[in-house]
C-alpha cells in the first residue's frame, strides 16, 4: 500500500472517529432533534459523498420520516414502511424487491431494539466513482454506527422531553389541587348556626376532581349551601369551578331569590365555559326560624330527606337543567321542605351512586337509604357512607354534605 493510500485511510479513520466525537458532543448538548438530524444529513451528504438518505423512526406508534435528502417525490411517494421495510431485518443491498421504487436507493439499515424495528435507514449514492466502489459500500459499517446512535440521541431526547412535559403537567396538577383543596370548605369552618349540624366528606377520584360544595352563612338564623358536580376533570374543571366559588359567594345572600341566583350563575357559568362544560348542582336555603329549606336541584343527583320521628324518607327533585348547558333556562321549578320535626339531609355526588361491577356501570341509592334511617348523628352517617363506599369499585369523585337540622 502506498504512503498516499496510507494517509488516506488515516485521514478517512481520523474524521469517523472525530464525526462520533462530534455527534456525541453534539447529544451532550442537548441539540434539537432537527439539529441533529441535520448533522447527520451533513455527514453523508457532504463529507461522505452518500448523495440520497431517507430516515424513518417509529414516533408514537406510527412510522414518520425525519429526513429525505435527494430523493425524488416519486420514490418516497411509493414507499409504505409496513410493505416494504419491516420484513428487512439486518442490513440489505438492494437488488431485487417486491417494490421496483426501492431500486432507486443501494442499502437498507434497519436499527433494532428489544427484537423490534424502531427506525431504517436507507442510502443511495448515484455518483459514478473511477474505482466503482460506491459511497455506500465504503462506509456502510461507519453509517450503520452513526444510525445506531442518532436514533438513541433522538429517542432519549424525545423522552427527555416528554419527562419535561410530565413534570409541568405534575406540577400544574399539584397546583390545581392545592387550589381546590382551598375552594372546598374544611369541615372545621363550616358556619356554626345554631340549631343545625353539619358534616361533609371529601374524595376526589383523581389528583384534580370536579366536585363541589360549599356552606355559607347568611344570617344568625339561615344557612345557604351547595353541592355541585363540574363535568370533566382536570385543570379547566378545577378553573371553572373556582369561577363558580366566587360567583355564588358574590350573588348568594339572604335577599336574593333562588330562581334569580340560578338564572344569574347559569349566565356566569355561559361566559366561563363557552358551552364547552356544565355544572349540575343542589342548591339550598335553611332557615331555623321557620324550619323552612329552600331548594333548586339544577340537573344534580337528587338529595335525601330523612324525617326522624315519622321515619319518612324522600328525594329533593324540584328544579331545572344543570347550569351552562343553554343560554336560558326556560323552566325553573323551586322547592320547599318544611321540618316540623327533627331531620336529616343528605346531599351527595354520582361518585357515590355510581360504580363498576362486573365491568358494568351500576346506579344504586342503597347506600343511603340504608343508612340514612339508622338515627344516628349526621356525621356518623356521613363517615359509615364513606367507609362503606370506599371498598366499591369506585371509577369518580365522591363528595357528601350532610346536614341535621335538631
Amino acid at each position: 500500500m502506498s504512503i498516499t493510500a496510507s494517509q488516506n485511510r488515516l485521514q478517512l479513520s481520523t474524521f469517523k472517529l472525530n464525526a462520533l466525537l462530534g455527534m456525541a458532543q453534539a447529544i451532550s448538548a442537548e441539540l434539537k432533534t432537527e439539529e441533529l438530524i441535520d448533522r447527520f444529513r451533513r455527514i453523508l451528504n457532504d463529507d461522505l459523498g452518500i448523495d440520497r438518505i431517507l430516515l424513518y423512526k417509529m414516533e408514537e406508534g406510527k412510522w414518520e420520516l425525519l429526513l429525505n435528502s435527494n430523493c425524488p417525490d416519486k420514490v418516497v411517494e411509493n414507499i409504505n414502511v409496513e410493505r416494504d421495510l419491516i420484513p428487512f431485518n439486518e442490513i440489505t443491498f438492494v437488488g431485487v424487491s417486491d417494490n421496483p421504487i426501492l431500486l432507486e436507493l443501494d442499502v437498507i439499515i434497519p436499527v433494532i431494539q428489544n427484537n423490534q424495528p424502531v427506525g431504517y435507514v436507507l442510502i443511495g449514492d448515484t455518483n459514478e466513482y473511477e474505482k466503482g466502489v460506491s459511497a455506500t459500500i465504503r462506509h456502510l459499517n461507519f453509517v450503520q454506527t452513526l444510525s445506531i446512535i442518532i436514533f438513541v440521541a433522538i429517542e432519549n431526547l424525545r423522552l427527555f422531553h416528554k419527562s419535561l412535559e410530565q413534570e409541568a403537567i405534575r406540577k400544574e396538577l399539584e397546583l390545581a389541587s392545592r387550589m381546590q383543596s382551598m375552594l372546598i370548605p374544611a369541615p372545621t369552618d363550616m358556619p356554626k348556626i345554631p340549631g343545625i349540624k353539619i358534616a361533609s366528606y371529601y374524595h376526589p377520584h383523581f389528583e384534580v376532581g370536579g366536585d363541589y360544595y360549599d356552606v355559607i352563612s347568611l344570617s344568625p338564623n339561615e344557612i345557604g349551601f351547595c353541592i355541585a358536580d363540574v363535568s370533566g376533570k382536570g385543570i379547566s374543571a378545577a378553573l371553572l369551578m373556582s369561577n363558580f366559588q366566587a360567583n355564588l359567594r358574590a350573588l348568594f345572600d339572604n335577599q336574593i331569590n333562588l330562581k334569580t341566583l340560578i338564572k344569574k350563575l347559569n349566565e356566569r357559568v355561559l361566559a366561563a365555559a363557552k358551552g364547552e362544560k356544565f355544572i349540575t348542582l343542589f342548591i339550598g336555603r335553611y332557615n331555623t326560624n321557620n324550619r323552612t329549606l329552600e331548594y333548586i336541584n339544577a340537573g344534580h343527583n337528587p338529595p335525601f330527606a330523612y324525617l326522624h320521628k315519622s321515619r319518612k324518607i324522600f328525594q329533593l327533585k324540584s328544579g331545572c337543567v344543570g347550569l351552562g348547558m343553554i343560554d336560558e333556562i326556560p323552566v325553573i321549578n323551586d322547592g320547599k321542605v318544611v321540618f316540623d320535626e327533627p331531620g336529616t339531609l343528605i346531599c351527595y355526588t354520582d361518585g357515590l351512586v355510581e360504580t363498576i361491577i362486573d365491568e358494568k356501570v351500576v346506579y344504586s341509592t342503597k347506600i343511603i337509604e340504608e343508612i340514612l334511617p339508622s338515627n344516628l348523628s349526621v356525621d356518623s352517617i356521613i363517615e359509615k357512607i364513606a367507609q362503606e363506599r370506599t371498598s366499591e369499585q369506585v371509577f369518580d369523585d365522591i363528595s357528601l354534605l350532610g346536614f341535621e337540622f335538631l
